[in-house]
């Protein structure tokens, strides 16, 4: 095979839909490794009503990881979101095109409150902690925790969208929709934590077991659309 034929074959492999439309189903396993990433880069964020030096110290004096953390985290946001197109045709493909909207509804809605944190925590990296004005350091640093709270709702519709769909049209067990149920019920309950301990916007729960909902069902979706075949579209 000539060098100008291999060259054609290998550029017609990347411009089919078949490549594409695999290629952003892989981006669920992308979105889990990067979250990973941007969480130990990030690290433990201040808890709600710090002190002003912690807050200072936390932000001013580790700006670089937490910029570096939220670049990544822009990127992993649309990860996210095309992994949600690509659950959206999959479940359109099986007649499940109503579940497929509230997929993308709903990762619009966890897209925006996600970017919104990522802006406030850059910002008050970049410069506003260390401005000295701890007031409004301390509001933007609780703001932050309000945020991972209510997230919690557009990330328990997310996973509802892809456990209710994927089991109506027929792609996962009995077993694996009463564990994405659960799982949705654990979400709800994410919005929830005003209180203290564990159930606080900073506790245990907010912070672990809740982004933990959504990584394991990123991983549990990645795995049902990636043994499918692609279907043959043009819209990739």
């Amino acid at each position: 095979m000539s060098a100008s034929t291999t060259a054609v074959t290998s550029s017609s492999l990347y411009t089919t839909p078949a490549f594409w439309e695999r290629l952003w189903r892989t981006s669920g396993l992308q979105f889990v490794g990067l979250f990973v990433l941007a969480w130990f880069i990030y690290g433990y964020q201040p808890p709600v009503g710090a002190s002003a030096d912690d807050l200072v110290a936390f932000y001013d004096g580790h700006r670089t990881r937490i910029l570096i953390a939220a670049v990544i985290s822009g990127v992993n946001l649309l990860n996210l979101l095309w992994f949600a197109a690509a659950l959206r045709t999959a479940l359109a493909d099986a007649g499940q095109d109503g579940w497929g909207a509230a997929a993308t509804a709903a990762s619009a809605a966890f897209g925006a409150l996600f970017l919104l944190e990522i802006t406030v925590t850059a910002a008050l990296a970049y410069s506003i902690a260390g401005a000295g004005n701890h007031m409004l350091t301390s509001a933007l640093n609780d703001f932050a925790w309000a945020l991972l709270v209510l997230i919690s709702f557009p990330r328990a519709m997310l996973i509802m969208s892809g456990a209710f769909g994927l089991w109506r049209a027929g792609l996962i067990s009995n077993a694996l929709f009463a564990a994405g149920v659960a799982a949705v019920v654990l979400g709800v309950l994410g919005g929830t934590t005003w209180l203290s301990g564990v159930w606080a916007p900073d506790g245990a729960y907010a912070r672990f077991v809740s982004p933990l909902l959504l990584l394991l069902w990123a991983l549990v979706v990645s795995r049902v659309l990636l043994t499918r075949s692609p279907a043959t579209r043009a819209a990739w």
